[in-house]
């Protein structure tokens, strides 16, 4: 079988591609598919994000093992796509490069046959040019000056101070190792 999948940047024009891929194929082997039809150099970390019908993000899955234990967390190398994504789960989120934090919106278009003698993964539309730089991103929730509002009484910097202004590294045992 084959997935196709449009692969939407999130950006203010409309910028896609759209990708047909063996859907035995991994998320490693969708990530080299993105990364090349969007012209990138494949140098930078990259994710994917579970998400539901509305696109709010859920799990990551990781390009590498960032865990703990190593071999503990499982990669995009683990997961065939058939085994997430379907005609029920079509949607998935793509993050190239924690930097500039390039996004896109993935979602499973349709599933058909397999054409005898095409190469998969394959770019079979292209629309929109890449921009220089990536959409800015927003972290910041609607409420952002509340924080501000509630906790500025008029601290200085001797309040935030961890050694209470007059005691010294001396009372924690430094000083014999302090050059």
């Amino acid at each position: 079988m084959v997935y196709k999948f449009r692969v939407i940047l999130d950006a203010e024009e409309d910028i896609f591609r759209d990708i047909a891929i063996l859907a035995e194929d991994t998320l490693e082997d969708l990530h080299n598919a993105i990364f090349n039809s969007f012209g990138f150099d494949g140098m930078e970390v990259a994710s994917f994000y579970t998400c539901d019908e509305t696109w709010n993000q859920e799990d990551e899955i990781s390009l590498f093992d960032t865990g703990d234990v190593i071999g503990e967390q499982k990669i995009m190398s683990d997961y065939p796509l058939i085994d997430i994504l379907d005609k029920e789960n079509t949607k998935i989120i793509y993050v190239y490069d924690f930097i500039n934090m390039w996004t896109f919106l993935v979602e499973l278009a349709s599933i058909e046959e397999q054409v005898v003698g095409n190469t998969y993964p394959e770019t079979i539309f292209s629309h929109g040019e890449m921009p220089d730089e990536a959409m800015e991103k927003n972290f910041e929730s609607d409420d952002a000056d509340s924080y501000n509002d509630e906790y500025e009484d008029g601290l200085d910097e001797d309040d935030l101070d961890m050694f209470d202004g007059d005691d010294s590294f001396e009372d924690y045992g430094n000083e014999e190792n302090w050059n």
